[in-house]
């Protein structure tokens, strides 16, 4: 289980320089909004030197009521469904953008646990990409990998995952 640990925070910083240079060469920069990785993903991009050329910087909505209040996620659709949806991860990453005046934004939103969360279980997570009205929407379901892991680790495999899964998804919708 270290083993796998380790190979994804290695991912996590390849994934970065990935992102940072791909936004360098596009001329084009990003900004997040997280809730489960509570500005991971922004301090993930910050590691790769030369992100001061991209990353305009982040929200950190942790709390249900700064999705709103922050990103302007809808009220009624957090009231609906809750924080751990795919349109919340699509208002989010809308949100970023707008707020940080920024090309591309990146959302990350769902369950690292201990508990489970509004009927979401945990390892449950949503990332969202929006790029210039181009929006995506990934989920992610991690209850097998994290199952034999100790509350802790399994907390940071979700946490770098979602990271991983939204920078990933960032890099593929700037290919295409």
């Amino acid at each position: 289980m270290t083993f796998m640990f380790d190979a994804t925070l290695h991912r996590t910083e390849v994934l970065a320089e990935e992102l940072v240079g791909r936004l360098c060469s596009a001329g084009l920069t990003v900004a997040t909004a997280e809730s489960l990785t509570a500005g991971l993903c922004a301090a993930s991009i910050a590691a790769v030197p030369g992100a001061s050329a991209v990353l305009r910087g982040g929200l950190v909505v942790y709390a249900t009521d700064l999705k709103h209040g922050l990103a302007g996620v809808s009220a009624r659709l957090l009231d609906e469904r809750g924080p751990v949806d795919p349109d919340v991860a699509r208002e989010l990453a809308a949100g970023a953008v707008r707020q940080c005046g920024a090309d591309v934004g990146l959302s990350l939103t769902g369950v690292a646990g201990p508990d489970p969360q509004d009927g979401h279980p945990v390892g449950e997570v949503y990332v969202g990409v929006s790029l210039r009205g181009y929006q995506k929407v990934e989920k992610l379901q991690l209850e097998r990998e994290i199952a034999q892991m100790n509350q802790k680790v399994a907390r940071q495999f979700i946490r770098y995952s979602a990271v991983n899964l939204a920078l990933s998804t960032a890099c593929n919708c700037l290919e295409g």
